[in-house]
Order: structure tokens, then sequence, then C-alpha cells
């Protein structure tokens, strides 16, 4: 298949490499003139991997969507909205669209694929790409398990048939709400699990994980999903990689938030607690743990004392 990757970031890069290693057709491409872009086009790398042969590295938009089958797009969730009016002036309203990041519309609560139908494309060409995976693990051989979810089964099948190896074995979703919902919500698990490693209180990550995945449940269903989607593979399925694992951007923010250290990669987590909160109240839904990141980022509650406050909470049945 010949694949259009847009966004040279952590992930983007990636894909990128992983596609082209699986034996497809890859045109990466970035914005001229982005960091980014001009790493992997000056040095041929970046701290994650090393360009191959295989992969045409391209700034032009025009030349990347019209020699390309599918079209994955990599890049900030906040700056998706302004993306997909612009790609969609040179026909990538044509192509199928796989997104792959993790997150919602701060300032809407908006899921990705929303947006993209919002903006005039066939849902029946938009799917999504999530589940758990650090770039770091992949490249050294290490396997793990993912989603392609959607709307058109037909899409789904041939995406995740068409992508599978030895290296990722992918699963067909039948829950985009949830899918969507699920990924992004599990980066703001992913801060409150770092705030508990930099307090010293690991062991209340248990605790985090089972409730956590619990008012993620609520939301989906009240958005019309399949609450058992918080339990698979986009959200608890994603918790060892967001809430344990030394290469989590979102883990290490919340650490640091903890710490007062400042934190410079992307963590759209922070963005995601906004959305989730702005869903929460919209679905009159019950969310406690996000409820206290938000108050932590945007209202500059001490970290630690805020995600404690949660044991004040009244009793209520577990399920």
């Amino acid at each position: 298949m010949k694949v259009g990757v847009f966004g040279c970031g952590r992930w983007g890069s990636f894909i990128g490499w992983y596609l082209a290693e699986t034996g497809h057709s890859v045109i990466q491409w970035g914005r001229e003139g982005g960091r980014a872009f001009t790493e992997l086009k000056e040095t041929g790398r970046n701290e994650y991997v090393e360009l191959s042969d295989k992969i045409t590295l391209s700034s032009d938009l025009k030349y990347a969507i019209e020699n390309s089958d599918a079209l994955i797009i990599s890049i900030k969730s906040q700056a998706l909205r302004e993306f997909a009016s612009e790609i969609k002036a040179y026909g990538a309203d044509e192509k199928p669209i796989v997104l792959c990041m993790k997150g919602l519309e701060e300032n809407t609560g908006k899921r990705l694929s929303e947006i993209m139908i919002e903006d005039g494309y066939d849902k029946s060409k938009v799917a999504v790409w999530v589940g758990p995976g650090h770039i770091q693990e992949f490249t050294k051989g290490k396997p793990n398990c993912m989603v392609i979810d959607g709307y058109d089964k037909e899409l789904i099948r041939r995406l995740a048939d068409g992508f599978k190896s030895k290296l990722i074995r992918f699963y067909y979703g039948g829950d985009v709400i949830g899918s969507e919902v699920g990924a992004a919500a599990k980066n703001v698990m992913g801060i409150a699990a770092g705030i508990l490693d930099g307090g010293d209180l690991c062991t209340l990550k248990g605790p985090l994980m089972a409730r956590g995945a619990r008012e993620v449940a609520r939301l989906i269903k009240a958005m019309g999903g399949n609450e058992l989607s918080a339990y698979g593979l986009c959200h608890l399925g994603d918790y060892e990689t967001t809430l344990f694992s030394e290469y989590s951007n979102n883990r290490q923010y919340g650490e640091d938030l903890y710490r007062k250290k400042p934190f410079t990669k992307l963590a759209e987590g922070v963005s995601t607690t906004k959305a989730l909160k702005l869903l929460g109240e919209k679905y009159k839904v019950e969310l406690p743990i996000t409820n206290a990141v938000y108050n932590i980022i945007y209202g500059q509650k001490e970290p630690l004392e805020e995600l404690l406050k949660l044991f004040e909470r009244k009793t209520v049945d577990e399920f």
C-alpha cells in the first residue's frame, strides 16, 4: 500500500518507520521549517528512529496526498481542525484517513473523528489507530497489540489486515466513541500516576487504574458508546505504557508537575483534561479523578494534596 504519513514527531516518525519496515511505500510529510521535519531532513534520523531508504521525506502536501492510497495523520490534536481544512484543498477527503493521535479538542470536547466529519469528510473513510506501545520498545523488536476502529467495517478490516505484523497485532474495533474517548482519557490518568510517583505513592496506582477506568466507562456509556471499551486496549490496555513506563510523556509531566520542574515535550493529557471536564458536565457524568487533575493543572492546586482529597469523598458503590 502507498501510505502518506503526516507528522514527523515521535509517533508520526515511528509509524513511517514501521510501515516501511513492513513493506509499504511511505511518504513522510512534515512542514518545511518545522523542528521535527528539519531534524529528519538534515540528519536522516531523530532520537527515536532512522529514516529508511524506503521512505520519501517531503514537505509538499499536494505531492504526499496525490501519491498515497491512505493518509495517516499524527500531529498535535489541537491542530487537527485547521489541518483538516488545509489538506482537503488537495483532495484528502477522497482518501481513507487514519487518525493516530490520542486526544480530544480541548475547547469543545469533540472527538478527533468528529472534527473530520464536521469538515465534510465522509465518515466511512475515517478511522482511528489506538492502543498501547512505545517507540523505544517497538524499535527494539518488543511487540504489542493495538486497535483500528472507525465507522466502516470494511475499511477497519482492510487497514488492520494491511498493517499487521509480528511486531503489532491489530484488533478490529467496534466502538469508535469508546476507542477515541478511552484512548484520550488514559493520558489524564497518566498525569495522575506521575503525581503519585513524585509523591512516593505508587501503591495507589492500582486503585487509580480501577477507578480511572470506571469513570471513563461511565462517560463512554453516557456518550452512546460501549462502556466495555474502557477495559479494552484503547484505555485499560494502555495503562502500563502510560501509568508506569519511563517513556510516558504524560506520566513524566505529572511527576515533573509535582516536583515543580519544567516539562518541554508534548503531553496530550493536559488539553484532554479540559475536554473531559466539558464532556462530564455536558453528559452529567461524575469524573472525580479527571476533575482533581483539572484543579491541579488549571486551578494551581497542590498536586498530591488534591489527589488525596478523593479519599474524603462519600462512600459509594464500587460498580
